[in-house]
This record gives structure tokens, C-alpha cells and sequence, in this order.
């Protein structure tokens, strides 16, 4: 079936559907990884977008429940240049576009991504929506007046869950803040001996503390860090900071970390997301490829890691208190820097 993506500025591609039927809009914004596709899909940090795939086939080894990060899709629809609906991979239970069909994910096929792409980093971010008719000009106002709401209510966990360890020695615990974390970030954890203990956005610092952490985990999430709805998650963040209890913040954890130790964010051109992002070590001159999935950034020039391409602050270091903009855990993505999980438990030791 024909499918059109309209964005706010006018401009229309026609493509075909895939996927479920169905007209959405939302944030378009690019991922550059040529696999991950379905660590991408079941990001909750990609709430209320459009995700696009810069690479052209997508879907070659099927779908993998093992590998999903969240239960649900956080994209609001997908958009690829070639969906493989003959996937080979002895892991595979399914298409992407059954997958997604299941799920009540829209998705838009055969358009010129590269072109889309494009357009994106001259113009930067922009919203879309994707529909089986012709647009109109209701269309684009309706796409013009879109934004992207209480995005870390909307995915975070609404009770507290407890995850054991791998290991049988006794280690750490662990309170994990959820903004609508990746499961990868608790398999992190949990394989280095950690009991972890996931706590809804909106727990109090006192709640958090009654279980006597040796460390609190911030996770990643979407939306902008400096909406109002996140303003009780800072304070927060304040009160967990006078302790003496270890601080380790991820992409959305890491911003909302900075804003509670008095620094601002900005919104970026076009963001950064996708599995080569570079990022050198200032304390060392190192270069990484980290996984990156953000559309903020904390202003500071102060920071522990910085993006090789565009200069931005990708790590604090508080003392007692760490963060980095991008993903240690990978999933999907280089290994490069998951050592950060073994910093985190070395100051939990102190």
C-alpha cells in the first residue's frame, strides 16, 4: 500500500507501508546503526519519534525476544529503506513486519533515506507524520503543532522490581532510578554480582535510601531533561547527592544529574543516535565508539568525555558521582566502554 511521510516544513515523500496501518506523527529524527535495529525498536528513550534508519536493509536477521531492551516499542512508527521479510538467523522468531504489525507500530518503506537523512542535518529535527492518503495542509499545521510531552511517566515502571545477581556471592545493591530504562543496563549490573532494585521515577530520595543502596544507577529516557514534569526527579537528585551513596548516570540520567549540580542542557541539531559514535577520554586522550541514542545536551566545559565530532560534553565526573551521555551497556553496540560498570562498583567499594 502507498504510504507518505509530510514533514512540518512541507515537504512530502511517498513510499509503501509496512507494519501496522495507520496515520501518526511524531518527532523524525535518524539512527545510524547497521544492526541493533530491534535494541532501537524497544528503546523506551525513543518515546513520541519517528525512528529512521540510515542504513538500507533492515530486518535480514529477524526479530529476537532475547534481545529486546523493553517489553514495548518506544518508536511512535519506523521508517526504512528495505524491511527483509526473509530474515536467516538460527535465533529468529519472526519479520520485522509482523513484529510490528503485532505491536501497532506504523511502518514507511522505499523512500530515498539518505536523502531524508539530509535534510535532517541541514535543517535539523523536525516532525512528521506518516499516512496512507495524499496530505494536506491540516496535516502539516497538525505536524507543526506536535510536541513531545511527560515522556518519562509515560515509559517508566509504575512498582518497584528486584533483580537478583548472576553471580551467588553476596555484592552489591543497587537503586536504579527508572526514566525508562534499558534492560541492558540491569544485565550490566547484575553480571558484575549486583542485586538490583528499579524504582519509578518519581520515588523520593527517602524511599531510596530505606533499602540502604551501596550505589544509585541513573537511567537513560526520553524528552527533554528540562521540562517541568522533571523537575521533582532533579530535586531528587539533590538529596541523593549530599550522601555518601555512589551516583552513576546514563544518556537521560546524565543530563538530569547535571541539571541537579546547577549546569543547563541544550537541544541539538540532530541529535546523536546510533551505535560509532566517537568520544575521547580527557583524562586520558583515548578515543572510544560508544552507542548513542539522545537529542539534549549538558552545556560544560568541564567534562570528563567529550564527542570527538561535534565537541559536546559526553561525561561528568562529581567526585563521590559520575555520568556519561552515552551507552556503556551497548545493546546495541561497541563494548568499548562498559569498564564504567566496573568504576561504578569500585567507588561503591570505598
Amino acid at each position: 500500500m502507498t504510504a507518505y511521510l509530510v514533514l512540518e516544513n512541507g515537504l512530502v515523500m511517498k513510499g509503501g507501508s509496512f507494519g501496522a496501518q495507520g496515520e501518526i506523527t511524531g518527532e523524525v529524527v535518524f539512527a545510524t546503526g547497521m544492526t541493533g535495529y530491534l535494541e532501537t525498536l524497544t528503546d523506551p528513550s525513543y518515546y513520541g519519534q519517528i525512528v529512521m534508519q540510515t542504513f538500507p536493509l533492515i530486518g535480514n536477521y529477524g526479530v529476537i525476544p532475547a534481545d529486546f531492551e523493553s517489553a514495548a516499542v518506544g518508536a511512535r512508527a519506523y521508517i526504512t529503506k528495505y524491511p527483509c521479510q526473509t530474515p536467516s538467523n538460527f535465533r529468529s522468531k519472526g519479520i520485522l513486519d509482523n513484529f510490528l504489525k503485532e505491536r501497532g507500530i506504523p511502518g514507511l518503506c522505499g523512500i530515498d533515506t539518505r536523502a531524508l537523512t539530509k535534510i535532517i542535518r541541514k535543517n535539523g529535527v523536525m516532525n512528521g507524520k506518516i499516512k496512507s492518503a495524499p496530505p494536506t495542509e491540516a496535516d502539516i499545521e497538525e505536524t507543526k503543532a506536535y510536541s513531545i510531552r511527560n515522556a518519562v511517566a509515560a515509559v517508566s515502571s509504575s512498582s518497584v522490581t528486584k533483580t537478583p545477581p548472576d553471580k551467588p556471592q553476596a555484592g552489591k545493591r543497587v537503586a536504579l532510578m527508572d526514566f525508562g530504562a534499558k534492560r541492558g543496563i540491569t544485565k550490566a549490573l547484575a553480571a558484575r554480582g549486583c542485586e538490583v532494585w528499579s524504582f519509578p521515577h518519581d520515588t523520593s530520595a527517602q524511599e531510596i535510601l530505606k533499602m540502604k543502596p551501596d550505589g544509585i544507577m541513573l537511567s537513560n529516557g526520553p524528552g527533554d531533561p528540562a521540562e517541568d514534569a522533571n523537575r521533582g526527579i532533579v530535586e531528587t537528585l539533590r538529596a541523593l547527592q549530599k550522601t555518601n551513596v555512589p551516583i552513576f548516570g546514563i544518556c537521560l540520567g546524565h543530563q538530569l544529574l547535571a541539571l541537579a549540580n546547577g549546569y543547563t542542557t541544550k537541544k541539538l541539531k540532530f541529535g546523536h543516535r546510533g551505535a560509532n559514535q566517537p568520544v575521547k577520554d580527557l583524562s586520558t586522550g583515548r578515543v572510544y565508539i560508544t552507542s548513542q541514542n539522545h537529542g539534549y545536551a549538558v552545556v560544560a566545559d568541564n567534562g570528563s568525555f567529550v564527542n570527538v565530532n561535534d565537541g559536546t560534553c559526553e561525561g561528568m565526573d562529581y567526585g563521590n558521582s559520575f555520568s556519561v551521555q552515552f551507552h556503556p551497556e551497548a545493546c546495541g553496540g561497541p563494548l568499548d566502554t562498559s569498564f564504567l560498570f566496573n568504576r561504578f562498583i569500585e567507588r561503591m567499594g570505598k
